[in-house]
């Protein structure tokens, strides 16, 4: 089982011991997206949802989240988060379509992908929650690692 590096001899789960690595600047880009109708884009452009400013509060929910990841995912390690970030891009073109996209920054021994990954899932699920007494119909995207830098594994661009 030693090509496994969550399970332990016995079979079972383990924190990964990140103590030998070395410390280096780490970087991750995660995104995800929601689709909603255009009432709901009308009243998150205008800020007129009954709720508050959703982006604001969204973004908050992501920081939060990258910030909290090791509580809710067992294997990841807590980690002093030097940056996060999260933005946003409306694609209109078709479907009222809100592309997020969260950075989170790190200098430690393990990277910070989960923790994007968790903030751009958070933020999609915020906007969600303040917005489905308007219309539960929201569609929440694929979320995906979009690059990652630092660390023993190198650099990865999607």
């Amino acid at each position: 089982m030693s090509e496994f590096t969550h399970i332990n001899q016995q079979g079972h789960a383990q924190m990964v011991d990140v103590s030998e690595k070395t410390i280096t600047k780490r970087t991750a880009v995660a995104a995800s997206s929601i689709r909603v109708n255009e009432t709901i884009y009308n009243q998150i452009v205008d800020n007129t949802n009954k709720k508050g400013n959703v982006l604001n509060t969204a973004q908050i929910s992501g920081i939060m989240a990258a910030k909290n990841t090791s509580q809710i995912i067992p294997m990841c390690h807590p980690l002093p988060l030097t940056g996060i970030d999260i933005s946003y891009e409306w694609d209109t073109e078709q479907d009222y379509v809100l592309n997020i996209q969260a950075t989170v920054k790190t200098t430690g021994k393990t990277g910070v992908e989960m923790e994007a990954l968790t903030a751009a899932s958070a933020t999609a699920l915020t906007i969600y929650d303040m917005c489905k007494a308007v219309d539960k119909g929201m569609v929440i995207g694929e979320t995906y690692l979009l690059q990652k830098s630092g660390g023993k594994s190198g650099d990865y661009q999607r």
